[in-house]
C-alpha cells in the first residue's frame, strides 16, 4: 500500500495530521520525515514489528543499531547513564543541530529507557560502540518525536547504498511503497548529512564530517571559562591567572598548555578599552603566587566571547545582571564568582587592597572550580 503523503509547513507543528502520524509511529508505523540535514525514516523502538520493518527497508543487519532521535536535550539522559565532560559540552552547545553523538554505554540495562524497549528495540539502539543520539534542529522532526512519546530510532530515508534524500522527490518509488507516511516540508536546510562524533573516555573522534567541520566540533568541545569585571585590568586578570594555575595543576600540565588540551580561560571588561596592560598591583600580587600576568592585555566583553564560553563568572552582581541580559541564545552558565557577594574594585588602591581582593578571588575560585569538570 503506498505511503500517505502529508505536506506540512515548518510552522505546522500542532497540525492534527502530525498528531495522527505521531500516534501511528508510536503504534508501529514507519514514517519518513524531514530534518535540517536530510530526510529520515523512523520507527518506535518499543514496537518489535516497527523495528523489523525499518531493518528490512534499510537492508540493515540485526546487529547494526540505528540512531536514537530525541526531541529535547535532556532526553539524552534516558539513553546515556553517564557522560564525560566533553560529551556534556557537545550536547549543550551542539544541540539541537546537525550533530550525531555516539556515547559509550557499558551496561545498556542501566539506561533508564531500557524498560521501555522491546528486545528488538534494545538491539536497535545499543551496539558495541554504545548509542548514537541526535537532536535535530527541525520543528517538524522534534514535534513528531515528542508527540509520539516513545523512544524513536531513525536513519536516512533511503535503502542501504542509495543517496540520502534532501527532498521527498529524491526518494525512490520502492522506498515510498515500503513506508506508511511521508511528511513533506520541502528541501532540507543544509542539504547534507549530520556530523558524527564518537565520544571516547575524556576525548572524542570525528567519525564523519557533515554540516559541521572538524574545527567547529573542536570549538564546541572545548571548555571555555570567562571572567568579567569593568576595565579588565585589575580583578578579572587576577582571576584568569589564578584559574589557569589551578586548572593546570588539576590537568597535570603547565598553564600555557591548557589551550592545547581544549581548555580556554579568558577575561574581559564591560567597559574595557582594548590593549591595556594589567594594573601593576595585579601583576605584583599574582607574581607573589608564581603567576605571570605581565603580558595581559585588556579586552571588551563581546558576543563572541559570551557565545564561546561554558562558564562566565562575574565579579559583581551588576556585571552578572548585565551579562544575563545580553546573552540570549548562549548556553553559558553565568554566575557571580563569589556567591557570597561582590568583589570590590581595587583600582587605584595600594597593593594591600589588591592582596585582599586576590584572597577573596582565590577562595571563591576554589569553590567555583568544584563545579567545573574538565
Amino acid at each position: 500500500m503506498p505511503a500517505e503523503h502529508i505536506k506540512l509547513a515548518v510552522a505546522e507543528t500542532d497540525s492534527p495530521a502530525l498528531l495522527r502520524v505521531a500516534k501511528a509511529l508510536s503504534d508501529g508505523a514507519i514514517v519518513a520525515f524531514p530534518t535540517e540535514t536530510v530526510y529520515g525514516v523512523a520507527a518506535s523502538a518499543s514496537n518489535a514489528d516497527g523495528v523489523r520493518r525499518l531493518r528490512q527497508i534499510k537492508k540493515r543487519d540485526a546487529d547494526k543499531p540505528f540512531t536514537v532521535h530525541v526531541g529535547h536535550r535532556e532526553r539524552v539522559n534516558a539513553f546515556v547513564p553517564t557522560m564525560s565532560p566533553v560529551g556534556e559540552r557537545l550536547v549543550r552547545k551542539g544541540w539541537p543541530g546537525p550533530l550525531t553523538l555516539i556515547f559509550p554505554v557499558d551496561d545498556p540495562k542501566s539506561a533508564p529507557v531500557y524498560q521501555e524497549l522491546c528486545d528488538e528495540g534494545a538491539a536497535s539502539i545499543f551496539g558495541p560502540s554504545g548509542v548514537g543520539v541526535r537532536y535535530p534542529a527541525d520543528d517538524i522532526a522534534t514535534a513528531l518525536i515528542n508527540l509520539a512519546g516513545v523512544p524513536i530510532v531513525a536513519s536516512s530515508a533511503n535503502a542501504g547504498g542509495d543517496s540520502a534524500p534532501i527532498d521527498v522527490a529524491d526518494m525512490k518509488p520502492e522506498f515510498l511503497d515500503a513506508v506508511d507516511f511521508v511528511l513533506n516540508s520541502g528541501e532540507t536546510r543544509y542539504r547534507r548529512g549530520s556530523t558524527i562524533v564518537r565520544l571516547n573516555g575524556d576525548g572524542y573522534q570525528v567519525v564523519r564530517e557533515g554540516v559541521l567541520d572538524d574545527r567547529t566540533v573542536q570549538r564546541l568541545a572545548r571548555l571555555g571559562i570567562l571572567f568579567v569585571c569593568t576595565g579588565n585590568t585589575c580583578r578579572s586578570p587576577i582571576a584568569e591567572g589564578i584559574c589557569k594555575k589551578l586548572l593546570a595543576e588539576r590537568a597535570g600540565c603547565r598553564p600555557d598548555e591548557l589551550a592545547a588540551r581544549g581548555i580556554i580561560v579568558q577575561s574581559a571588561g564591560t567597559s574595557a578599552w582594548a590593549g591595556g596592560p594589567a594594573a601593576p598591583q595585579s601583576v605584583e600580587v599574582c607574581s607573589a603566587r608564581d603567576i605571570d600576568i605581565s603580558q595581559h592585555r585588556s579586552q571588551g566583553l563581546t558576543s563572541d566571547l559570551i557565545q564561546g564560553s561554558d562558564y562566565i563568572f562575574a565579579l559583581t552582581r551588576s556585571h552578572m545582571d548585565m551579562i544575563r541580559g545580553t546573552s540570549q541564545g548562549s548556553t553559558a552558565i553565568v554566575e557571580l564568582l563569589d556567591e557570597q557577594g561582590d568583589i570590590a574594585d581595587p583600582v587605584g588602591g595600594p597593593v594591600e587592597q589588591y592582596e585582599q581582593v586576590t584572597r577573596q578571588i582565590e577562595k571563591a575560585l576554589a569553590r567555583r572550580l568544584e563545579e567545573v569538570a574538565i
